[in-house]
Order: structure tokens, then C-alpha cells, then sequence
């Protein structure tokens, strides 16, 4: 069973009638619905609990950690954003939707601003596989579409992903790298695009199915973990 915590920041579903209609239980709420009986163990977390409902405890219980979020990045604490970061540099999977972008977290692990071109006008989504073979677009085939999404457009200011799985076109001709994958540390981490809280995104079959190919992708794998620092040699050196 593979351990995933879902966080969303949960401020959209508490201000916003129209989300709230769309998304009754909460993003986080559709998306463990959504991704269940996959062989994983699901919880969730939201940004108004204690530590943001990422204690040391829930981190170190945690196998994929997939993050949404959206209005309140400023008010995560960067002593969350940091316990977050350490756990992806030691094996946590991290798994950042749409608008987690902009996130401290995501901005930390990149490197970079993170910004692009956005529109909201709910237009349709064409995302396509580019990269077949890759076990995120497991299950998937050429292309999917949503009929209404936000858009986002290049430049993306992030750095080139270790692998690219997903580029989506926009009715208003824009087109954007929406499926990257990195590798920090030990962990691994997929930026996946579609998410905007008007839309029914999350209950659309192929974005889940997606999400849980990413889970799995992203689940650690058993090596052993580096060391570092001053190291004795192997074998026994000849002196001069």
C-alpha cells in the first residue's frame, strides 16, 4: 500500500459559492475519492489545521504527498515548506497541481520563478501524450480533453524536466508543457497542469487516472540512501 496525503489549502471551498457547488467535499476531498482503491492508504490535510496537517509524523507516515493549492501560498509556513522539502530530498514522492506552481514549495524545489501566461475563460484543453512509453501516461491515449479549463501558456519558467509526458493545446491557441517530471535527492515530483476550482477537473476519469499513475510513479523505491561527507577507503591504499 502505497501512503498518500492529499493537501489543499481548502480557501477557495470556504469563499467561494460557485467552488463550494462544484467541490462540496473539498479539492482534496474529490481527488481521495477519486484516486481510491487504487492500492492506496489515503488521508488528507488542509492548510487551517495544526502545522498545516503536515507534522513530522503525518511526513514521515507519507509516501506520495500531492499538493493543491492556490490563494494562500503566502500563508504556508516556511517551516512546513522546509520539514516538505527535506522529506522530498530523502524519498517522498510529491505530486503539485495546477495552480501549486506558484507554490513555496514547488518554487523551492525548481529553483525558479514558476510563472507563465493564464487566462480564465473556460475554454477546451487538449492534452496530448508525448511521451508514451512513460508508465504517468499508462492507460491514457493519444490525447484527452476537457471542455472547459483555465489556460496556462509558455514561456513556463521552469527548469527543462528530466522527462516530459504531457503537452496541452488551448482552444485560444496556446500551448503548454503540462506533464514534467524531476528528480530531487531521492525524491521524485510530477507537475500535472488541469485543476482550476470552477471546473469539474477532478472528476473527469483520465485527470484521475493520471494523478494515480503519478502517485505510483512518484511512491519511493527501496535503495540505499547516500553518504556523504569524509569517506575511508575501500581498499587499502599504497602509501607514498
Amino acid at each position: 500500500m502505497i501512503k498518500v496525503t492529499v493537501w489543499n489549502e481548502n480557501v477557495h471551498e470556504k469563499t467561494n459559492a460557485k467552488v463550494a457547488e462544484v467541490y462540496p467535499e473539498g479539492i482534496h476531498g474529490a481527488i481521495a475519492a477519486g484516486i481510491a482503491g487504487d492500492s492506496f492508504q489515503i488521508r488528507t490535510a488542509t492548510q487551517e489545521q495544526p502545522e498545516h496537517g503536515l507534522t513530522r509524523e503525518i511526513l514521515d507516515d507519507t509516501d506520495v504527498l500531492i499538493w493543491w493549492g492556490h490563494k494562500a501560498h503566502g500563508e504556508v509556513a516556511d517551516e512546513i515548506v522546509d520539514r516538505v522539502h527535506q522529506r522530498v530530498l530523502d524519498g517522498m514522492g510529491l505530486v503539485v497541481l495546477h495552480s501549486g506552481h506558484f507554490s513555496k514549495i514547488f518554487k523551492k524545489l525548481m529553483g525558479t520563478s514558476c510563472d507563465l501566461k493564464w487566462r480564465e475563460a473556460g475554454e477546451k484543453e487538449r492534452l496530448w501524450v508525448v511521451d508514451p512509453s512513460h508508465p504517468i501516461a499508462e492507460g491514457i491515449g493519444q490525447y484527452f480533453e476537457l471542455e472547459q479549463e483555465e489556460m496556462y501558456g509558455e514561456h513556463f519558467d521552469i527548469p527543462a524536466p528530466d522527462e516530459l509526458v504531457f503537452v496541452s493545446w488551448f482552444e485560444g491557441g496556446e500551448v503548454f508543457r503540462s506533464g514534467c517530471t524531476y528528480h530531487r535527492g531521492q525524491g521524485r515530483i510530477f507537475y500535472f497542469r488541469p485543476g482550476h476550482e470552477t471546473y469539474p477537473t477532478y472528476y473527469n476519469e483520465n485527470v484521475l487516472k493520471v494523478i494515480s499513475n503519478g502517485v505510483k510513479w512518484a511512491a519511493p523505491v527501496s535503495t540505499a540512501k547516500p553518504v556523504y561527507g569524509n569517506a575511508q577507503p575501500l581498499e587499502k591504499l599504497q602509501t607514498k
